[in-house]
């Protein structure tokens, strides 16, 4: 996307889940016309980050697929969230 300018229906088609397609649409279709282009810039902003994240994720899918780490730098949070979760359980929750 970073060679041709965003427009609606490329935020749109960016943001791939349907649901969250519609919510930008009526934003965008709502928003008075003095928000309009904060309205634009935020979801431009969302739909970047959705494709960054997407690129992330098959970056990471080729690497496990050749067996590879997964590039990056990554933190085990295993412990801590098996003991939150601990802790809760000890609390009654489910």
């Amino acid at each position: 996307m970073d060679e041709q300018p965003w427009t609606i229906e490329s935020i749109r088609d960016a943001l791939g889940n349907p649901a969250l397609a519609q919510r930008f649409l009526g934003e965008i279709n709502r928003a008075p016309a003095h928000e309009l282009l904060h309205v634009f810039a935020k979801w431009e902003r969302i739909a970047k980050d959705t494709l960054a994240a997407v690129e992330r994720g098959r970056e990471i899918a080729a690497a496990e697929a050749r067996g590879e780490e997964p590039p990056g730098e990554w933190t085990d949070v295993t412990d801590r969230v098996l003991a939150d979760a601990a802790r809760i359980r000890a609390r009654g929750a489910a």
